[in-house]
């Protein structure tokens, strides 16, 4: 099942995605009570799609967490996840702008599986943390790698990860997907510059949820970016990043400098 979020310029709201092109609308929000169809139908074509989740979701995001990714930035293997959060104004949906900061000068994308959590989750085990799961989406964690890397020297990882835009998701949530070993794919421009599996994960799904909730009661429509692999490198203003993850979506944004606003 696909789940996604849209707005047709009266409502916004939830929806079945039925075929290619037709949105089956939600009784209320899949967050907040049972997935309840209505009779209405909207076209997919005729409606904007918006990130998949509630108004004001925590993000979370993983670092080094795909083996691929560590051996090519040439860091230590890490012993439990590095941790770190984005702002929901980091949010994007499909088909959204990345748009630069002023101060940007190193701009990476990231490919990602994102999993969208569905009910609230508390001191969970390993072996039950999926039940906690929604489903899954794509996501991108774009990242500022000069400020980044100043942070990373004092112990930190915030800013360089939060700017406005810096965390494109969607398009829908896949209720269905197996994340063990999903096959996802990242396209500059129509050309592959990552391509992994979800099996390369260094702490997978069940590790995440049951870690952070551990610390951290993980509320519905929280996401949890799950790590990058390797194959990481900078966008432009001009470009096109794609992102596909196998039974889930795909996830397309363009990329644009930052323009002073005139007053």
């Amino acid at each position: 099942m696909k789940i996604l979020k849209f707005s047709d310029g009266r409502r916004t709201a939830f929806g079945i995605l039925q075929g290619t092109n037709q949105i089956r609308i939600l009784s209320g929000s899949p967050f907040e009570g049972p997935i309840t169809p209505t009779d209405a139908v909207v076209a997919l074509s005729e409606v904007t799609l918006l990130v998949p989740t509630v108004a004001h979701p925590r993000v979370f995001g993983i670092g080094l967490n795909y083996r691929s990714h560590i051996a090519e930035t040439g860091r230590g293997t890490p012993e439990i996840p590095p941790v770190f959060m984005k702002p929901d104004t980091a949010l994007l949906p499909h088909g959204g702008q990345i748009v630069f900061p002023r101060a940007a000068q190193i701009v990476h994308y990231e490919t990602e599986l994102v999993a969208v959590i569905g009910r609230t989750a508390k001191q969970v085990r390993r072996e039950d943390a999926l039940t906690h799961v929604l489903g899954y989406t794509c996501g991108n964690d774009v990242s500022e790698r000069a400020y980044q890397r100043k942070e990373m020297a004092m112990g930190l990882m915030t800013m360089g990860k939060a700017a406005d835009t810096f965390a494109p998701i969607g398009p829908w949530i896949e209720t269905e997907a197996d994340p063990t070993r999903l096959r996802m794919t990242g396209r500059l421009n129509g050309q592959i510059v990552q391509d992994c599996e979800t099996s390369d994960l260094l702490f997978d799904v069940a590790d995440l949820i049951s870690y952070l909730s551990s610390f951290i009661t993980l509320l519905p429509g929280d996401l949890v970016m799950t790590g990058t692999p390797g194959g990481v490198g900078p966008l432009s203003p001009g470009d096109t990043f794609e992102i596909e993850i196998e039974g889930v979506g795909r996830l397309t944004n363009t990329v644009a400098a930052f323009t002073p606003v005139r007053t």
